[in-house]
């Protein structure tokens, strides 16, 4: 398999002049967390095993969210969270006094139109970008746009936006090779279902990944309403209210795997953590 790190450290120093109009600070910020990721380069920690004592040092990981390597518990606990501020799709009419759901409004498979939430949420965009005295591109454009899909529950949904959130934007499986500067990789095309296969120059490979890398302060997303962290009694008087159970959607979801002693095979303990690995070799070299 060939690893992510490898081809950063192949080809980094060609990237970083040829994009230096492009790339932001928080771009070559994730280079060099990604390049070490679990590397002889990398702190490490240090792990005990509970019962025969053996101690092993192992690398850490970067924690960066563009990482392949990274964020797997970090997502199964985000989708843990999300899965409890689930209620029925639902809406208080204009009165306030009709709870709307689909099966009470037209025959149609959501409960509002998405091309006409598209343009409200647009128009009261650039409302607020305008009132904070911003000036927007004479080019901008005129029309948004939207995917608007039915989820049934939205499990399946919360699946695909935590991998996006807390994963890498590709397997290191996905990538098929890396010679002759060029690196071709394969994705899954959403229309088709089928696999494809894409070659570009190290360079353009590096910078497609890095363009899902937002800015510093920026998030992927946020939560407001009774979905906000802070509104967490609200959520469950609204479950309690419509007699629906979040917990139901929670059974299926994974332990994070312990870490096993080789020798006994019982679980280990960490018990130090962001060693240098120049302190750990040099405990190891005779004086």
């Amino acid at each position: 398999m060939i690893r992510l790190s490898s081809i950063i450290t192949l080809f980094e120093t060609t990237f970083l002049p040829q994009y230096k109009n492009q790339r932001l600070p928080s771009h070559k910020k994730a280079l060099g967390a990604m390049k070490v990721c679990r590397t002889r380069h990398s702190l490490l920690m240090l792990a005990r095993c509970d019962k025969c004592d053996e101690q092993v040092y192992v690398p850490h990981s970067c924690g960066h969210r563009s990482c392949p390597h990274c964020q797997h518990h970090e997502s199964q606990q985000w989708l843990e969270r999300q899965l409890k501020k689930q209620v029925p799709a639902a809406a208080i009419d204009k009165t306030q006094t009709l709870w709307r759901t689909k099966k009470s409004g037209k025959n149609t498979p959501y409960l509002f139109s998405h091309t006409a939430l598209a343009e409200v949420f647009r128009a009261k965009m650039l409302e607020a970008i305008t009132q904070e005295g911003f000036t927007l591109p004479k080019q901008h454009p005129s029309k948004w746009v939207v995917d608007c899909q039915s989820v049934g529950t939205g499990e399946k949904a919360l699946i695909y936006l935590g991998r996006y959130l807390y994963r890498g934007v590709i397997r290191e499986k996905d990538i098929m090779s890396c010679k002759n500067g060029k690196v071709t990789f394969r994705y899954q095309n959403s229309k088709t279902k089928q696999w494809a296969f894409k070659t570009v120059s190290g360079e353009k490979f590096l910078w497609l990944i890095l363009q899902h890398v937002l800015p510093k302060r920026f998030r992927r997303t946020r939560n407001f309403g009774f979905l906000h962290p802070n509104s967490k009694r609200l959520i469950q008087v609204l479950q309690l209210l419509l007699g629906f159970d979040p917990n139901r959607a929670l059974a299926w979801i994974k332990e994070r795997p312990k870490m096993l002693c080789r020798y006994c095979g019982e679980t280990m303990t960490i018990i130090k953590t962001r060693i240098s690995p120049t302190r750990v070799l040099a405990a190891l070299v005779p004086t």
